[in-house]
């Protein structure tokens, strides 16, 4: 690679990392070219993009793109995730491919611009996805509200069979009435 290729690699990934909501470092070490294949297409689906560049060509574009942090994680052979998406599916389709292979390991990353640790990307993959998440917010908000429905229909049925008893009590009560008045007048 020559150094005009060399600087447009550092130029491309220094705008990947600062287009980035969250970057993930992994150790690919022992990974095949099949398995990357696999786990791009997983990553895809979390609108993530998992890129191998040499470290001191990384270390340039973590430089450019002002987030030094990431410097101290590129040691021995690293794989960034630029997630784009929801960092939790990103997180868990990194940690499920871990799983499975028993060969890539967490380093650590960046998100929002605070520093995480192998831990916490652990962590993150444990998270329900963004969409899991705002289900159950929903449903947190909407419990309440459906209780007072409920309440407010049974209360409505109530006073609705309450409301048809009397009714059917106004209706048979003139034909009792009427009926009575036919019996004195017959005594």
């Amino acid at each position: 690679m020559n150094r005009e290729q060399k600087a447009a690699v550092v130029e491309e990934l220094a705008g990947e990392i600062s287009a980035a909501s969250a970057v993930f470092a992994v150790d690919y070490r022992g990974i095949t070219v099949a398995q990357v294949a696999e786990l791009r297409t997983r990553l895809r689906a979390a609108d993530t993009k998992l890129r191998v560049v040499k470290n001191t060509l990384t270390e340039r574009a973590v430089d450019k793109a002002g987030a030094s942090e990431l410097k101290s994680i590129l040691e021995g052979p690293t794989a960034l995730a630029f997630v784009h998406g929801d960092a939790a599916t990103a997180a868990k389709a990194l940690s499920d491919t871990n799983r499975a292979l028993r060969i890539m390991e967490f380093k650590g990353g960046l998100m929002d611009g605070s520093v995480l640790s192998a831990d916490d990307l652990r962590s993150i993959a444990r998270l329900p996805a963004r969409s899991v998440l705002h289900a159950q917010l929903v449903g947190t908000v909407a419990a309440p509200l459906s209780g007072v429905v409920r309440t407010l229909n049974a209360l409505i049925g109530g006073l609705a069979l309450q409301l048809g008893a009397i009714a059917a009590g106004r209706s048979e009560q003139p034909q009792g009435e009427a009926a009575s008045d036919a019996a004195e007048s017959d005594a």
